[in-house]
């Protein structure tokens, strides 16, 4: 523990836990508004930090990605266990989902062997309950040496009391928990082992260090061989030797003892009573029918749609109204050239911006939130297996592609989930091709608005025979057989308001500070462009795609360019040439549809592709960015001539 410059005393807090424990939500109650989103440093992880007084203290929190191990089998679980072994915070709170205690103590008993100081979250208490599931709370810190709290995060119970103890334990100079000891049979290996490596000099406890040798990991035998070589001598002949008694390798042998131990604390401190048949019970059963679920979800995804677009189109034309009244007024007081040039380059931008992009941003994100936190997006992934399985993946494999719906940089790094690289590059190739944010902002924002929801309604369409045709595709092309589907089914929960509210707000904040810069700078560059007479050029030299192709009107063409930064920049540049947001006074509802069709499919933005490039390579990142652009042209070109023939 350290005082800050106001002489604030000072904890460093980290949360950690399995996935769907309540993590976020703890962090997002603590934290409030008084937190920011960004990545780890030299990673694509979503790092969440935020912070709060307390009692005199200063308390920085960091969420932790959800893991289920502290292995370095995926970059969730090295970030974790780095942060914790070597960035070394003050307290450790390890949220426990309470309706699920011994498969949560198996992560526990591994947090306890790095010797944190570590505070217990047992969370969703009131659902372990309503499962018939009692837990002593008394008797579960006195097995494990270290607090334990029950919590209600969603409803902000037992969180006061959790903070308080996380700051006793913080100045509690010997408040560093105790791992729990193995059998006889591992245990005097591992201490044997642990009295060799301690001149190392790693900065981990020699303890754990020697359990993570016997167990293979092949980050630590890097780093101890290095200094050590004569080491691994030792570590075979122990790992021989555990092998030799119980039959197995060791790091299976250690694994199964884990096991055995949280099962046993878990057996201890559990009372059963009779469980209730609840009304998330029930709801659970109609949604994961193998019927009626079908139904349920295609009525969800068109509600989830259709919402966005009626509040869409409300707040947009509001605001239209708005900015043309200004617009009059502004040309009223300032009518000269620099004036326009300001309006043009710069007020213009900012102005799409507000009425053409957020008024279907702010519904989506609370919308996708409500999906998330209740729990039933895990379903849809449930009943979207079968179909999944036709292009390679299983229906864990649906949840980047939901993702996708607000940005498909997450989504395709949530392809991580995916248990092959074959998988998670079909994933991720799916994934940049799902109608993101930005892209159904062009889709609601122009054949929504002009041509009506059922049009809209065909592009989804369209693109998910896409989606479903080029996964095929690849799928065939790229050799290897799909695996099967282990996945944890979250419980039903009550979304909270405020904590959507809060994470739309930050998610539409991420948006005005990334975008809006993009959406003025774009605007100003295309005006700049225009008046030395290089708009001209380009239009003209993409203008056998555009125009001929395409069918579309010469404008488009530099607008398609500056989509690569953000698609919802397409509509704002043309917005911006013609100096007004009606844009049917440049387009054709035949032009419309095309134009958004192109635009949803025939390049990721920017920063998809750098995630792309990031997790694949480049040249992988490169065939896909090519073919999609490809197809969009190729089919974009067929579309306008079979709207044509139809005299749409």
């Amino acid at each position: 523990m350290k005082k800050n410059e106001s002489n604030c005393r000072l904890i460093r807090v980290a949360l950690a836990g399995n996935a769907n424990v309540g993590k976020s939500v703890i962090f997002n109650q603590i934290t409030g508004l008084h937190q920011h989103v960004g990545n780890w440093p030299g990673k694509t992880v979503e790092k969440a930090e935020g912070t709060l007084s307390f009692k005199g203290y200063t308390i920085d929190v960091v969420d932790l990605p959800g893991i289920y191990s502290l292995s370095t089998y995926s970059i969730e679980e090295r970030i974790s266990r780095d942060f914790i072994a070597l960035d070394k915070p003050d307290v450790i709170v390890n949220i426990v989902d309470a309706s699920n205690l011994e498969r949560n103590l198996f992560f526990t008993l591994q947090l306890m062997e790095l010797e944190p100081r570590i505070v217990i979250a047992l969370n969703q208490i009131d659902i372990a309950k309503e499962k018939g599931l009692s837990i002593n709370v008394e008797k579960l810190s006195k097995l494990l040496k270290v607090p334990a709290v029950p919590t209600i995060a969603v409803k902000n119970i037992g969180l006061e009391e959790l903070i308080t103890r996380v700051v006793e334990v913080a100045s509690d100079e010997v408040g560093f928990s105790r791992p729990l000891k193995f059998g006889s049979e591992v245990e005097t290996r591992i201490e044997k082992l642990a009295r060799a490596i301690e001149k190392a000099g790693l900065p981990y406890p020699p303890r754990w260090v020697a359990i993570k040798l016997i167990e293979g990991d092949e980050e630590i035998k890097e780093k101890v061989y290095r200094q050590q070589p004569m080491i691994q001598t030792l570590v075979e002949r122990l790992q021989k030797e555990i092998e030799s008694i119980h039959s197995h390798d060791a790091a299976s042998v250690i694994a199964s003892e884990r096991y055995a131990q949280a099962n046993t604390i878990a057996n201890e401190v559990y009372e059963v009573t009779a469980a209730k048949y609840s009304l998330a019970d029930k709801i659970g059963r109609v949604t994961s029918h193998p019927v009626y679920g079908y139904f349920f979800m295609a009525f969800v995804l068109l509600s989830m749609l259709y919402s966005i677009f009626i509040f869409g189109n409300f707040v947009s034309e509001l605001l239209d109204r708005v900015f043309q009244f200004l617009r009059v007024a502004y040309f009223a007081a300032f009518n000269n050239p620099i004036a326009s040039f300001l309006w043009n380059g710069l007020i213009e931008g900012v102005i799409a911006g507000i009425a053409i992009a957020i008024p279907y941003i702010i519904p989506f994100y609370f919308i996708l939130s409500i999906l998330e936190d209740s729990g039933y997006l895990a379903r849809i992934a449930f009943l979207m297996d079968s179909a999944m399985h036709r292009i390679g993946l299983h229906g864990k494999g649906f949840i980047p592609l939901m993702l996708g719906f607000g940005c498909n940089v997450p989504a395709c790094l949530g392809c991580r989930i995916m248990e092959t690289e074959r998988e998670r590059l079909i994933c991720a190739f799916a994934a940049s091709l799902i109608p993101c944010t930005a892209r159904s902002i062009v889709i609601m924002g122009l054949v929504a608005h002009y041509m009506g929801f059922q049009w809209a309604i065909t592009l989804y369409l369209l693109d998910f025979i896409i989606v479903f045709a080029l996964g095929r595709a690849a799928f065939k092309l790229i050799p290897g057989e799909p695996m099967g589907m282990i996945m944890e089914m979250p419980n039903y929960r009550k979304p909270m308001f405020s904590l959507i509210a809060v994470r739309a707000w930050f998610k539409l904040k991420d948006f005005v500070f990334t975008a809006f810069p993009l959406m003025v700078l774009g605007t100003f560059v295309l005006q700049f462009a225009d008046l030395i007479g290089l708009l001209n050029l380009i239009e003209n030299a993409l203008s056998p795609i555009t125009v001929w192709w395409l069918g579309l009107p010469l404008e488009t063409g530099v607008t398609l360019i500056f989509g690569v930064l953000r698609k919802e920049l397409t509509l704002i540049m043309l917005a911006s040439i013609i100096g007004s947001s009606d844009l049917s006074l440049l387009l054709t509802t035949a032009q419309m549809f095309v134009f958004s069709f192109v635009v949803m499919v025939y390049v990721p933005c920017i920063a998809t592709i750098a995630v792309l490039a990031r997790e694949f390579g480049y040249r992988k990142a490169a065939i896909i960015t090519l073919s999609e652009i490809g197809f969009a042209i190729v089919l974009g070109g067929i579309i306008m001539r079979v709207l044509t023939m139809l005299n749409i």
